[in-house]
């Protein structure tokens, strides 16, 4: 037979469009040629093949070998075609019989040695041939990722021959069903009473997680703000099974699979804040996650705020409203999840000290300012809370840790408000729409003057106004009202200390 075809799934975004590698062995002079829009890595697979194929024990065909990879307007890219290429050669050069993989899926790169190497993306390839009623051959190392799919049929194939004996019939592959993950709850490792005192920025923290708030820390260098930052996660609900599944995703698609353990965990990012936009939101010369998309479902905590370009802030204006983030490139476009909570940390000043009891700042006014100036007022509005995290007296230091409320203690309250959110509007207070602020938060008369002066007072924009009130909404469900009340507006308005106009000297000796 001349031509013979074998199916596999490309990566494009957060899809797995399907792809049949077309092969046709033709007379005329010897030439190797891959067509339907591969990238370098994929036009480098003819001297992988051709060296797996030849050290396998079987012939490259002498003629015009012709590949076609449909659909051709279909950007490919990646090294997952190699397994198909080369089974799809032999295939149309007779070596083997053109049978045995209807309907089945091949992944995997190939050595020089023909050895079946693993592959980026294999977790959304699984749901995809599960939806399509598909098996799959893939990597050894690909199995564990995988058989997270419950649904999914798949067999492992460590070389070349496995995948041809299995074709031949002399030792077939064995398929096996997923088996889905194995639920686990890590132990919480930092926890809530190890951090001394901040009794204020801690019930900041426990507003932020009941509600999906971002929160936004301010004080000098050594207070506790990443010691609270990194307890977050100990005080949020597990993932469920849909949102573990999406983390494992994008995980997948970036090259990072999501080990066993840390299913139904949430994920916790935090890079360093020399990170680029394109390492942030993602994108490349070929479209990969960003850190936003890697801490979907869970938390991105952004050390030294002011530190970061203003323009690789800026970028998180849009994903911080709508959840995804979409990547425009002339010849294509991927849109990736971000549905991330932001908790960032920031020094009042330069030198770090403003408003600190022991250690005078030395940075003169217009210094302080043009640091505060690195966060623009559209991002500063996007942010829920942020609190002042001062530091902590002698005695405070010194004293007893027993007494200091656990995290898990505080993860039972926040589990509850989470749970009365999610009957009453079937998402969290921080997603709430402009339409479901108005029916799902009501306020007492109290509770409006009060927001009304405030607004007044403090000039909240009209996205300020809505925080405040979601916020005062979480603060509400904590306490078990279904109202919310002048006390729950009044705390909510004291946590967005940075809407409150600043003077050179804040009252108080405050950071803001």
């Amino acid at each position: 037979m001349a031509m013979a075809s074998v199916l596999s799934r490309a990566q494009h975004g957060m899809d797995a469009p399907l792809v049949t590698v077309e092969a046709d062995v033709g007379s005329g002079l010897p030439a190797f040629t891959i067509v339907g829009l591969p990238e370098a890595v994929v036009k480098e697979s003819r001297d992988r093949v051709r060296a797996a194929i030849t050290n396998s024990g079987f012939e490259f065909p002498a003629g015009r070998v012709t590949v076609n990879l449909s659909p051709a307007d279909l950007p490919k890219e990646g090294c997952r075609f190699d397994l198909p290429i080369a089974i799809s050669i032999l295939m149309a050069s007779a070596q083997i019989p053109a049978a045995r993989l209807d309907g089945c899926e091949l992944y995997g790169e190939l050595s020089l040695s023909g050895e079946v190497r693993p592959v980026k993306g294999a977790l959304l390839a699984a749901l995809a041939a599960a939806r399509a009623q598909h098996t799959m051959i893939v990597p050894a190392s690909n199995a564990q990722e995988v058989a997270l799919v419950q649904s999914s049929r798949a067999a492992v194939a460590h070389h070349l021959l496995n995948v041809v004996s299995h074709i031949q019939g002399s030792a077939p592959l064995e398929f096996a069903k997923g088996t889905g993950p194995a639920p686990a709850q890590a132990p919480i490792v930092a926890d809530l009473c190890e951090v001394r005192g901040q009794a204020h920025a801690k019930r900041a923290l426990e507003i932020a997680a009941a509600g999906e708030h971002s929160l936004l820390l301010v004080g000098p260098p050594g207070t506790g703000k990443s010691m609270l930052a990194q307890r977050l996660p100990g005080l949020l609900p597990p993932l469920s099974e849909a949102e573990a599944m999406e983390v494992a995703a994008v995980r997948s698609v970036a090259g990072i699979p999501l080990k066993n353990e840390d299913w139904c965990i949430r994920p916790f990012r935090a890079p360093h804040h020399t990170a680029s936009a394109v390492a942030l939101v993602g994108g490349g010369a070929h479209i990969r996650p960003g850190e936003i998309s890697l801490a979907h479902n869970g938390v991105l905590f952004l050390d030294e705020l002011p530190e970061f370009d203003r323009r690789v802030l800026e970028v998180l204006r849009e994903p911080l409203e709508t959840g995804v983030i979409t990547i425009s490139r002339a010849a294509r476009q991927a849109e990736f999840p971000a549905r991330f909570q932001l908790i960032a940390a920031m020094n009042p000043c330069p030198c770090g000290y403003l408003g600190d009891t022991q250690t005078v700042c030395r940075c003169a006014p217009d210094k302080v300012q043009r640091y505060r100036d690195r966060l623009s007022g559209p991002l500063l509005d996007r942010l829920d809370l942020h609190v002042e995290v001062p530091r902590p007296s002698l005695e405070v230091m010194r004293a007893d840790t027993r007494g200091i409320e656990p995290s898990a203690v505080v993860a039972e309250r926040v589990l509850r408000a989470r749970e009365r959110q999610h009957a009453r509007q079937r998402t969290t207070n921080a997603r709430l729409t402009n339409r479901d602020v108005e029916r799902y938060c009501p306020l007492s008369p109290e509770g409006m003057r009060i927001l009304e002066r405030a607004a007044t007072r403090l000039n909240l924009s009209a996205r300020a106004y809505h925080r405040v009130l979601k916020v005062a909404r979480t603060i509400a469900d904590l306490a078990g009202e279904e109202k919310i009340h002048a006390a729950h507006v009044s705390e909510a308005i004291t946590l967005r200390r940075l809407d409150r106009k600043s003077t050179n000297a804040p009252p108080g000796g405050g950071a803001l």
